[in-house]
């Protein structure tokens, strides 16, 4: 199996809102499937159908305590607060400090379609928060102003200035 092609920011697909699911098909089963085998592949703990190009309500994780499939998550309610360095398959070499609830509620539909509701705290809390922002068009960058911005790109800058200073 190959894995799925990751999009990298700044994609236009990563900034919008993403289309809700009806129901769980086999499409949608399938593609969860291609996206725990990628996000796996890329050392990822979680992902978001847009970072694969696909414009859908779908995010999977798995911080080593088996696979989360989620179709159409809402956060229920929140708790707590943590603070901690991010990184996103979708803007390699990126870290951002997020503060972000210690514990959720998600609720959302399972691979068979059937509406759940789940609780995550700690690391599984924050990465389905993270992927549930991809699904909104909001990515870690988001929660930085534009001078953290520059800052946190300056070396991607350089670096694409010395590829291209000889052409």
């Amino acid at each position: 199996m190959e894995p799925l092609k990751i999009i990298e920011y700044p994609n236009n697909i990563l900034s919008k809102k993403c289309a809700s699911i009806e129901r769980i098909t086999d499409s949608e089963v399938k593609l969860f499937e291609d996206m725990l085998f990628t996000m796996r592949h890329f050392a990822g703990i979680g992902l978001a159908a847009p970072q694969v190009g696909v414009d859908r309500d779908l995010v999977v994780a798995d911080i080593g305590e088996g696979a989360v499939r989620l179709a159409n998550p809402v956060i229920l309610k929140t708790k707590g607060s943590n603070k901690l360095e991010e990184g996103c398959l979708s803007i390699p070499g990126v870290g951002v400090v997020i503060d972000r609830p210690d514990e959720i509620i998600v609720s959302g539909l399972d691979e068979k379609g059937k509406v759940i509701e789940l609780e995550a705290r700690g690391l599984l809390a924050r990465v389905l928060q993270h992927e549930i922002d991809h699904l909104k068009g909001k990515l870690i960058i988001d929660y930085v102003g534009l001078l953290e911005k520059m800052m946190l790109f300056k070396p991607k800058f350089k670096k694409a200035k010395d590829k291209y200073a000889n052409l």
